[in-house]
């Protein structure tokens, strides 16, 4: 059919082929050097999904900006100095300064509790205001929509899977035995809630200021509300005082006059003594027997308060304090401040379920405040109960030390009555005992005095420095900084979906895919051709497709050594990759080059060859096979005389049997010993079927076309595996379909950004056509 073998014409080298794809070289490592152009590249290749995102964030930042209700915040200053409401107080302050820290974090909880709150609602007719009554327009904006949808959705299930129930309010004038269970059925005023979910608190660092910060859609009633806080807080504070110095004068009256009564009636009893007996004399038996009578009956008292007391402290020191068993005792029970805070525990559970039963959460700030307030107050409620065992243990020992002197003077009178002759009482004992009582009375009438002067010219510790002006402009929106923030935050999400799809896309996409990861030496990459047609040679085709096989061909001729014949097979990992148009493509570059090809389709299950070159396919390489036609009679010649054919023939039921059979590796043997300098094998994908499998033994090259973005990592790498265990002698890959326009990335690095416009194109239109 040709004539004897002449030497082969070779084009010089294309740029796009890479000293690591030549055939038989080891591919790259693992290791290689990441390039700032290949993460560049990630962004490009999904820079649509990135910039949807990105305007998707923008979109719904302005939306959520330029729609979300204007807030004002107003400040009011306070100046808090440490309390020096009596002597023993400083003293206490000066020798612990942690006492001062915890003083001013006591005023700034006294600022955000509820009681302030209900007084300031109070005020300010919070009732009927629209923003805290809930009848008023509703917050706007993006945020505020979710909400409100969050809560459409979640008010039906929580119906079906049972919510907490509404508490309700007691009629009035009812009554109920326990306390705190009556408070706990009383309903907060919505208002209140929500004016403390608007009322910021803050101490200014190394200072005694405190600022009081109020938010509202109102300027001038975030004023109004910051500066009637200072004020109702001043105020209170000033009440308390006085309250607490009037408590502290009244307690020491009593004890001046309990004092006074003792004096008297040391020196009523010490004139009867002198009136009897004369001074420094002592009493005739019979007053010293009625002194030991009246002695036992003094003993006898004090034993009998000592046991109450002792009765007392036991039962108190017996409870556990963490229960609520213990707030039911008659001591604990009766006591104000206990009582006091019991209700402030409820009020403010009562809210923390409000908040909860509204749709907040653990995280929220309303209710992570309220449950510090709720340890706060019960911490408090502990510390109270541990206040009244404290005293009662105290009045235990005073009742101790009362028996114990009432004994000792028991015992005086008992031992001077048991004198011989003279049995009474020194009345120098009765002198000191006038003394230490005298003095007692002193003391505290100096104290009571101090107290009274305080009280006289109480001054307050807490002043208002600077009062509360609305606001010119809303502190929230601002409009610059949240399209700044939602462009952070979309340009973040947009480079994580970016990085994060190209992370989930384990196709094969670039030449380092090849050489790296599947370590098969790299032959070079074929460009995607728009239209509908299957791009061939032989028709019009871009120049960069044309100049892609002769880089191909490049390699080949360059690689393949020897005057003899070469063999290559050519396969893929799955269908649809562009063997067929690889195959085709590549018989036609080496025959322009002036060498004789031979190309066969050995796909006889799905041929393709005769439909890409347009040749009919009625005696082929099954013909051949099953012995129904010669080799001359199977071959084909095309529009190029260097260029023949031999189609797939007839579809036979056993493609795998007949391509492993004698006849077809006798027909490889002659082949090789045949007019044709190159023959090219077209076989079907590796993990359809083991056709190429079969003939990989037989040939001198085996090439695997991998579709760029279409072959997954473990298949390709399943598919070289395959081919691996057949031993080939020489394997390469090809990366077909590369898409330029979409991946200018690839051009510029293997061809040059100029590399394209220098040598020009050849305009087409359409859709990227199959290759198969």
């Amino acid at each position: 059919m040709f004539g004897p073998k002449t030497s082969v014409t070779i084009e010089p080298p294309a740029p796009a082929s890479s000293v690591v794809g030549m055939p038989g070289a080891p591919g790259l490592g693992e290791g290689g050097d990441v390039h700032l152009l290949d993460r560049l590249s990630v962004i490009y290749r999904y820079r649509r999904v990135a910039l949807s995102v990105l305007a998707l964030v923008l979109v719904a930042g302005a939306v959520q900006s330029y729609t979300e209700t204007p807030m004002f915040r107003a400040t009011a200053q306070l100046q808090i100095e440490q309390d020096r409401l009596s002597p023993t107080l400083q003293a206490n302050l000066d020798q612990n300064p942690d006492n001062a820290d915890t003083f001013r974090t006591t005023e700034i909880q006294i600022l955000k509790s509820v009681d302030l709150a209900r007084s300031v609602a109070k005020v300010l007719d919070l009732d009927n205001n629209p923003e805290f009554s809930g009848r008023g327009p509703q917050p706007t904006g993006l945020g505020a929509t979710l909400q409100l949808l969050q809560a459409r959705i979640t008010r039906p299930l929580k119906t079906l899977f049972g919510a907490a129930p509404t508490p309700v309010t007691p009629a009035a004038g009812s009554t109920t035995p326990n306390t705190a269970t009556a408070a706990a059925d009383v309903v907060e005023s919505p208002a209140v809630g929500a004016f403390m979910a608007h009322l910021i608190v803050t101490q200014s660092v190394g200072s005694n200021l405190v600022d009081v910060t109020f938010e509202s859609r109102d300027p001038q009633f975030a004023a109004k509300a910051a500066n009637t806080v200072a004020e109702v807080y001043v105020a209170q504070n000033i009440d308390r005082k006085t309250l607490t110095l009037n408590e502290t004068i009244k307690s020491l009256s009593d004890r001046v006059q309990k004092a006074k009564d003792d004096v008297e009636s040391d020196k009523k009893f010490r004139n009867d003594y002198e009136v009897k007996n004369g001074s420094g004399a002592n009493l005739d038996p019979g007053i010293m027997m009625t002194q030991v009578t009246n002695m036992q009956m003094l003993a006898g008292t004090a034993q009998q308060q000592r046991e109450e007391a002792e009765a007392k402290y036991n039962r108190l020191k017996a409870l556990d304090l963490d229960k609520p068993e213990a707030l039911r005792d008659r001591d604990i029970a009766k006591d104000a401040q206990v009582i006091a805070l019991q209700h402030e525990v409820v009020a403010l559970q009562e809210q923390y379920d409000s908040a909860w039963a509204g749709g907040l959460r653990e995280k929220s700030d309303v209710i992570i405040g309220l449950a510090n307030k709720i340890k706060g107050k019960k911490a408090e409620l502990r510390d109270t109960l541990a206040r009244i065992v404290v005293a009662a243990e105290e009045e235990l020992n005073n009742a101790k030390g009362a028996e114990g002197r009432a004994r000792n003077y028991l015992s005086n009178a008992e031992d001077k009555a048991a004198k011989s002759g003279i049995k009474g009482i020194s009345y120098d004992e009765l002198k000191d005992q006038e003394h230490r009582d005298s003095d007692n009375l002193s003391g505290l009438a100096k104290e009571l005095a101090a107290n009274q002067l305080l009280n006289v010219g109480t001054t307050n510790n807490v002043r208002k420095m600077d009062s509360a002006v609305a606001p010119p402009t809303p502190f929230t929106p601002k409009h610059a900084n949240d399209l700044l923030m939602a462009f952070g935050v979309g340009l973040a999400l947009a480079l994580m979906l970016a990085f994060g799809l190209d992370y989930l896309d384990d196709t094969i996409k670039t030449p380092e895919d090849i050489t790296r990861k599947l370590r098969v030496p790299f032959l070079g990459l074929v460009p995607s051709v728009a239209g509908d047609r299957q791009p061939v040679l032989s028709g019009p085709v871009p120049h960069d497709f044309g100049e892609a096989y002769r880089a191909l061909r490049t390699s080949l001729v360059f690689t393949s050594g020897g005057e003899s014949t070469r063999i290559i097979s050519v396969t893929s990992a799955q269908p649809l990759e562009g063997k067929t148009t690889t195959a085709c493509n590549l018989g036609m570059v080496l025959a322009f080059g002036g060498a004789r090809v031979l190309l066969i389709d050995a796909d006889m299950r799905r041929p393709g060859v005769h439909k890409a070159l347009k040749l009919n396919n009625t005696v082929g390489l099954s013909h051949l096979l099953v012995g129904q036609a010669r080799v001359r009679e199977a071959i084909q010649r095309t529009s190029d005389p260097n260029f023949c054919v031999m189609t797939a023939g007839r579809t036979p039921p056993n493609p795998s049997e007949l391509l492993s059979s004698d006849r077809m590796k006798q027909l490889i043997t002659n082949l090789k010993q045949g007019p044709f300098d190159w023959v090219i094998v077209d076989t079907p994908p590796v993990l359809a079927v083991t056709d190429a499998v079969i003939l990989t033994p037989l040939v001198d090259c085996s090439i695997v076309v991998f579709g760029a973005e279409m072959t997954r990592r473990r298949l390709a790498e399943r598919a070289v595996q395959m081919i691996l265990s057949s031993r080939p002698k020489i394997m390469g890959a090809v990366l077909n379909r590369v898409n330029f326009d979409r991946n200018k990335y690839y051009y510029s690095r293997y061809y040059g950004y100029q590399y394209k416009s220098y040598y020009g194109t050849s305009s087409s239109g359409g859709t990227t056509p199959t290759q198969e």
